[in-house]
């Protein structure tokens, strides 16, 4: 039996077959759902905030009273739902030639990624003397008095795992004695290969999201052109709420929102099932920012100071050119200097509710003369029909005296 060892003395990588890969919601390929899952996302979530907002429950967590959203919103709940159609429609068609563009997924090479990491972690090893010579510590010796752990006296060695072999098949048919991975090198490969990498991809797309959002975002609020064209249509919206999160102007809804998460997407080079967790996860974050509640239950508002109730300001008068940053972190508006410094903003809440109160107030004084009209003219309906039918009483009642007393 022959040994194999390669050049650099490194374990071999194992062979792999590329299969096409089975969808996670059968019949449904994985790049279509991840198409679907972020729209049923938006309308199942915002749905719920709506609900709650029509029956007036947790009325102490609100935002704004039910005044000021009929009141200050300059757009139709219609028109509302309309655009946002709109917006899901073209991202949806974005999305899927993309899909036509990158083809099918595969999998089955996940144990060679996982023996790459491996052979990485291998290598990392070898500077382990240098550093243990750097802070005036013997590795040869410190090995020899950790022969009874032979694994940690080999990574101490710099990754000489000379006990460690492995038969496998050569090229050429005939069996090999080959290096081969400490189980705990495995274990760490996969760790990173499964979740580290796949978190750092996420936390990738989450800055790219926050940034590309953030200067985009400030960009239409300070060229006056660009507001007035396209990002004042979702400052109708003065009293936010859960399904008019993705209210825009569908140019600055495929700018913002689809070109935005796409690019992070594709740049951060997730695959299908990680774009489901990504695009759906982004699309709850954007409800919850505008779903007008402070909920103290609600995570999404708790895990970044970037929540509901921070957006809320952006989209009052008197703090539009400030908390730019959605949908995530406001780290940019930290570090340009646009969160909002204006202090406490009970107050101006409170005067926004009391100007709203008198509206409605006024309208109800202006509907109750053209009320009571009606009113009166039915009360006076009313009594002479009574009279009438009075009179008719009467009438009946006398006619028989009259008639006694002819005869």
């Amino acid at each position: 039996m022959a040994n194999l060892t390669a050049a650099d003395g490194l374990p071999p990588l194992p062979p792999y077959t590329l299969t096409p890969r089975a969808p996670l919601v059968p019949p449904i390929p994985d790049n279509i759902a991840v198409l679907i899952l972020p729209v049923i996302a938006y309308w199942v979530v915002s749905m719920l905030f709506h609900w709650i907002d029509v029956n007036d429950y947790f009325a102490q967590y609100r935002l704004h009273t039910p005044e000021e959203l009929l009141k200050r919103n300059h757009v139709t709940r219609w028109e509302v739902v309309r655009d946002v159609i709109v917006q899901q429609i073209i991202q949806t068609a974005v999305g899927l030639a993309m899909a036509y563009i990158d083809g099918t997924e595969y999998t089955g090479k996940e144990d060679y990624e996982v023996a790459v990491w491996a052979r990485r972690v291998r290598l990392a090893q070898r500077a382990l003397p240098r550093l243990l010579v750097l802070l005036g510590v013997n590795p040869a010796g410190l090995a020899g008095k950790l022969s009874a752990y032979p694994a940690l006296a080999a990574a101490i060695s710099g990754g000489q795992y000379s006990f460690l072999t492995q038969k496998i098949v050569s090229d050429t048919g005939s069996v090999v004695v080959a290096p081969a991975f400490a189980r705990w090198e495995l274990v760490v490969a996969g760790a990173i290969y499964w979740y580290l990498v796949p978190a750092g991809q996420f936390l990738f797309g989450v800055f790219f999201v926050d940034t590309w959002q953030y200067f985009l975002h400030r960009a239409m609020h300070m060229n006056k052109w660009l507001y007035t064209t396209f990002h004042s249509r979702h400052h109708r919206l003065y009293v936010p709420y859960a399904f008019g999160a993705l209210y825009n102007h569908p140019v600055e809804g495929f700018l913002l929102d689809t070109a935005g998460t796409g690019l992070a997407f594709l740049i951060s080079r997730m695959n299908s099932r990680q774009g489901m967790w990504f695009f759906t996860c982004s699309t709850i974050k954007t409800i919850d920012d505008h779903c007008g509640y402070a909920f103290p239950f609600d995570p999404l508002q708790h895990i970044t100071s970037n929540n509901a109730a921070y957006h809320d300001i952006h989209h009052q008068s008197w703090g539009i050119k400030t908390n730019f940053s959605q949908p995530f972190f406001t780290f940019w508006d930290r570090l340009l200097n646009t969160k909002w410094t204006g202090g406490d903003v009970t107050l101006r809440y409170e005067r926004s509710r009391v100007a709203a109160q008198r509206l409605v107030d006024a309208d109800k004084v202006k509907e109750e003369p053209v009320m009571a009209e009606p009113k009166a003219a039915a009360r006076d309906e009313d009594e002479a029909t009574s009279r009438s039918i009075l009179a008719k009483s009467v009438c009946k009642k006398t006619a028989p005296f009259s008639s006694r007393r002819k005869r």
